[in-house]
């Protein structure tokens, strides 16, 4: 009696082992991820999730282990606001479950452009405006003031329209790796 339950405990063991092994996701593996909503470094918090679905199904050792449109979820790990004249912003993401089951996968991190030729633009054409007014208005005198304060101008129109956050959109694909065996949920 005692060997037949222990045969069926070995029986069902190795088939829920089996069934384990068919749905892990294993590291390395590619997930894609539609985002539903807008995640940028200007409002987004470390800590804050987001929500998201699989762009395409998940495939491990031959089997399908998560289809395509399930749910996902996953978190801000890092973020910086964009500086008004230097330093763009920064945000980065990992995903942290697949349909309830949670997962371990790398991080994605991107920043926002950089400030260098849009400033450049905005101070030098106020400097050379700024120049060129001033050297109608004075001569060489006027010219050297007149650079001086469009610069300055240019610098406050640079402040006031500079921020360059980093910005993943609503329906941005996004694609994580895993870093190490999650079960998933079928």
């Amino acid at each position: 009696m005692k060997t037949k339950i222990m045969l069926k405990a070995l029986t069902i063991a190795i088939v829920l082992s089996a069934f384990a092994y068919a749905a892990t996701i294993p590291p390395s593996t590619t997930v894609n991820v539609r985002l539903n909503s807008e995640i940028s470094s200007g409002t987004a918090q470390v800590g804050q999730a987001f929500d998201g679905t699989l762009l395409n199904d998940v495939v491990a050792n031959g089997h399908t282990v998560a289809k395509s449109g399930t749910a996902v979820r996953g978190k801000v790990t890092y973020v910086k606001s964009s500086g008004r004249l230097h330093a763009p912003g920064q945000l980065t993401l990992r995903l942290t479950s697949i349909g309830g089951q949670p997962v371990h996968t790398s991080a994605v991190h991107i920043e926002g452009k950089s400030h260098t030729k849009s400033n450049v633009t905005k101070i030098g054409g106020g400097a050379a405006a700024g120049a060129l007014i001033g050297a109608l208005a004075g001569g060489g005198k006027g010219a050297a003031i007149g650079t001086v304060a469009g610069a300055g101008a240019g610098t406050g129109v640079a402040a006031a329209t500079g921020k360059e956050e980093a910005v993943f959109p609503a329906e941005s694909t996004v694609t994580f790796t895993t870093t190490a065996s999650t079960a998933a949920k079928q």
